[in-house]
């Protein structure tokens, strides 16, 4: 077993409520008391993820060191496709004009916009079970969107929408696409026998953000 956040213990990333955020109750394992300060989603950054294929494919090697050759290959590769979509990322966001994502859901991608030095304002943080906005909440965010300028507002995958729809009821513009960012905590059987990977969903998002951040 490999343990993802003690692979990236040193640069965890505490909860945290920032701006118009509403405070809710979380949904993690009780039992689970260790880590339940922390945001969990360390997934959803690239940077993390070449130390998780570092450490899956030290563990293999251990384990099976006939085939540790292929497994360090299969490492160096898959690490290249990362740091390569990595930099794609980057310069999407460098070369943007705006550097502010507005979730009108949950907010579960911390350290994909700490990689890139992106602020943001959400209703939820990522690990919250409540899923209906307070009037001040959705307040807030409408007129976070009015003063901005955004013309995108973005919800994660699952979410029927009505937060983000809700929020861009109450704009000036009243305008605004909304779209969806994929967090990766409902891939399903389906998708990845159809060949859903988390390289496939990390490009898709990042089309997403180009959009978000234009």
């Amino acid at each position: 077993v490999v343990k993802l956040l003690d692979v990236v213990a040193d640069s965890l990333k505490e909860e945290e409520t920032v701006e118009g955020m509403q405070v809710t109750d979380h949904d993690h394992d009780d039992e689970d008391h260790d880590t339940s300060e922390y945001d969990e989603h360390v997934w959803l950054s690239l940077k993390n993820a070449e130390r998780f294929v570092n450490e899956i494919s030290e563990s293999l090697v251990s384990l099976d060191s006939a085939n540790a050759d292929a497994y360090s290959a299969n490492a160096k590769a898959y690490n290249t496709e990362l740091e390569a979509l990595d930099k794609e990322y980057s310069e999407a966001v460098s070369s943007s004009t705006v550097k502010t994502l507005l979730f009108a859901d949950r907010f579960p991608f911390r350290y994909m916009v700490a990689d890139y030095g992106l602020s943001y304002y959400a209703a939820f943080d990522g690990c919250a079970a409540d899923t209906n906005a307070s009037f001040e909440t959705v307040t807030f965010l409408a007129k976070k969107v009015d003063e901005l300028g955004l013309k995108h507002v973005l919800k994660i995958d699952g979410s029927d929408g009505k937060i983000a729809k809700t929020v861009v009821e109450n704009t000036n513009d009243k305008n605004q696409d909304i779209l969806e960012l994929d967090s990766m905590q409902s891939v399903n059987d389906d998708e990845i026998n159809s060949g859903t990977t988390y390289l496939s969903i990390m490009k898709s998002n990042l089309e997403v953000l180009k959009k978000a951040l234009s």
